[in-house]
């Protein structure tokens, strides 16, 4: 009798277990990162006898949690993935959206500024005040609309600094509560004869799942503990232990936040690029690959337009017959010494080129005597030098003062502050200087049919050049033109270009192109001997917008790229770069969203709870719980009878 009673005893103990097991399940079905549990039964040995061996029951073995490694792997990986891409999309949005409006922004006002200039240039004098005046309020507009997106871009940026903390604090919790759990399954399992605590495993796994959403993390297993590691495989966890990551601020940009890890009590800096996947890596790549770009793009515009038109408004004449001088004013470049240097050397750097400009940041660095290095930061190019100053990229770098030490290094950023600091240095519109400095004529007198065009100027004119006038006579017989100044002069036709020397005549092609000591002007028609042409001087800027009109032709100007792109053009390219590269990572974001989904619903077939299969559970426990205590009660039967044959 005791045999069966013990079987029934063992079935109704597996039975209850599984009741158990199925509620659990049930009550967990919707808990993140639950896995449901399975009891697994095996059959007790038999029991030897002279008829054979009888079964001694079952017993429950483990409660077994249903959980793929591969699957799990698979979900946080995809994680990882889409959460950077989220990130990143969330902050280029919004740098697509501030320029997705055509009708506002910096675009509309530079078209609306040269419109205004090219006014100027065919407003006759009696309205040219108003016209000069108009001229002088767009400017004023282009200049805060520089600075308006400029200081937008600038709160982007401190928006990142504040994200990147928030990420950082919250892997320092996560990670914190791994280490802590990793010593309670130590303590639970070794406690309980190696059974796993499948509650507190799935606990672990969700904390996991959690961190890799900001960061992407590799995990390794060593018996009963999650090691974890992040970047260039800095431990964030071992065993029981966590490190902690801090926000530090660059070595070489004090206004960049940077992830430091901190060691045996230093905090060393990691590198952006080692730092990849969610939430905080999409942060710095953002950062790295967009904002800082799009900023110093739009300061590389700021800076052309200035330099390019001040160089114009200085060959020009204002109203007041006085050369003109700057127009706009702008920012320079910003050097940032290492905090790590042991010399005391200052840095400058100096645009020498805007054409040349690059939208990228440099490290320049002395690495040893005779050794001088400059890195630009966008594609990692360098150059070298044995001497300083050395010239890159239309950027002069020197020091100025101090001595450098091997190793020490700045931050150069050229073009970083032009945007913010875009301004319009006129405020009277009477000194727009829209005339041209210099006045040509073919008298009336002249018998032949010859017409001089007005002269133009370019950067090294001087007035002391056509002062007194310069004036060219024509010997039909010869075919040539003398009485040009003591200087080189270059004709050019049809793309040709011949110099002939100082004082020598020269040859007259109808239409050609004649320069000489930066000042240029063509002769058409027939002219005949003795006919004069002259050069003259300005001395009043009323009524001659020749430099205005020259001021208006910097809109189709290629004036960047090295000559292959105009402002207009440049700033539509940054306009399509951020378009474009919003519409990617869109893309991408969709695409490994998807994929997410598929990881989840292929991991949740496998370890997510079934409804229907727990209720189906739940019968079956049931039907052999009652089945179990009838095999008691029939045992208590046979046991009484026994006992009342004995009386």
């Amino acid at each position: 009798m005791a045999n069966i009673l013990s079987i029934g005893q063992t079935a109704l103990t597996a039975a209850q277990v599984g009741l158990t097991t199925a509620g659990h399940n049930i009550s967990n079905a919707n808990t993140a990162g639950y896995s449901r549990q399975v009891v697994v039964q095996t059959n007790r040995p038999g029991q030897q006898s002279s008829y054979g061996f009888t079964g001694a029951g079952t017993e429950v073995s483990t409660v077994k949690r249903i959980y793929n490694d591969y699957l799990a792997n698979q979900v946080l990986t995809s994680q990882t993935s889409q959460s950077s891409l989220n990130a990143y999309y969330t902050q280029v949005k919004q740098i697509n959206n501030m320029f997705a409006d055509g009708t506002v922004g910096v675009s509309p006002a530079l078209q609306e500024f040269f419109q205004d200039v090219q006014n100027l240039a065919s407003a006759p004098p009696a309205s040219s005040g108003a016209a000069r005046q108009t001229m002088l309020s767009a400017a004023q507009t282009l200049a805060g609309q520089f600075q308006d997106v400029n200081s937008r871009l600038a709160e982007l940026r401190e928006g990142v600094n504040t994200d990147i903390r928030t990420s950082i604090t919250s892997i320092n919790s996560i990670s914190g509560q791994i280490a802590k759990l990793n010593q309670s399954i130590a303590v639970a399992q070794a406690s309980n004869g190696g059974q796993p605590p499948n509650d507190l495993l799935d606990q672990r796994d969700k904390l996991v799942s959690d961190l890799s959403k900001e960061v992407k993390v590799t995990v390794v297993k060593q018996g009963t503990d999650y090691n974890i590691s992040v970047g260039n495989g800095q431990s964030l966890i071992v065993g029981g232990q966590s490190f902690e990551l801090t926000p530090v601020a660059s070595a070489t940009d004090p206004e960049r936040l940077q992830v430091g890890y901190v060691s045996n009590g230093k905090i060393i800096s990691l590198a952006e690029s080692s730092l990849t996947g969610g939430n905080l890596g999409g942060l710095l790549e953002f950062r790295s690959q967009t904002l800082d770009r799009v900023q110093n793009e739009l300061g590389r515009i700021a800076m052309s337009l200035a330099s390019e038109f001040n160089a114009q408004h200085h060959l020009g004449l204002d109203l007041n017959a006085t050369a003109g001088g700057d127009f706009f004013s702008t920012g320079k470049p910003q050097v940032n010494a290492s905090t790590l240097n042991t010399g005391t050397a200052v840095a400058t750097a100096s645009i020498t080129n805007t054409a040349a400009l690059t939208a990228s940041d440099y490290r320049f660095e002395y690495v040893g005597p005779g050794n001088y290095r400059v890195t630009r930061l966008n594609d990692g190019a360098i150059t070298s030098s044995p001497t300083i100053p050395m010239s890159v990229d239309g950027v002069n770098f020197e020091i100025s003062s101090g001595t450098l030490a091997a190793g020490d290094v700045f931050l150069v950023k050229p073009t970083i502050n032009g945007a913010a600091s875009f301004n319009v240095v006129l405020s009277d519109p009477n000194k727009i200087a829209a005339a041209s400095p210099v006045l040509t004529n073919a008298p009336t007198a002249n018998l032949g049919s010859g017409k001089i065009s007005p002269g133009a100027v370019s950067t090294g004119f001087s007035p002391a050049t056509v002062t007194p006038a310069i004036m060219l006579g024509f010997n039909d017989t010869t075919g040539m033109l003398s009485g040009f100044p003591a200087v080189p002069v270059t004709v050019t036709s049809n793309g040709t270009s011949t110099t002939y020397a100082a004082g020598a005549p020269v040859p007259y092609t109808e239409g050609a192109t004649i320069s000489f000591a930066n000042i240029s002007f063509s002769i058409t028609g027939s002219p005949k001997t003795g006919d004069t042409f002259t050069i003259g001087h300005n001395t009043d800027g009323k009524g001659d917008n020749r430099n205005a009109v020259q001021l208006g032709a910097l809109q189709t100007s290629k004036v960047m790229n090295g000559g292959t792109a105009t402002l207009q053009g440049a700033f539509g390219q940054m306009v399509n770069l951020v378009g474009n590269k919003t519409h990617e990572i869109d893309v991408n974001m969709a695409a490994e969203t998807a994929s997410l989904a598929q990881a989840v619903a292929a991991q949740q077939a496998e370890s997510g709870v079934n409804l229907d299969e727990e209720a189906a559970n739940l019968l079956r426990y049931q039907q052999a719980y009652q089945a179990a205590g009838k095999v008691m009660q029939i045992a208590s039967k046979l046991f009484d009878t026994l006992l009342s044959l004995g009386q």
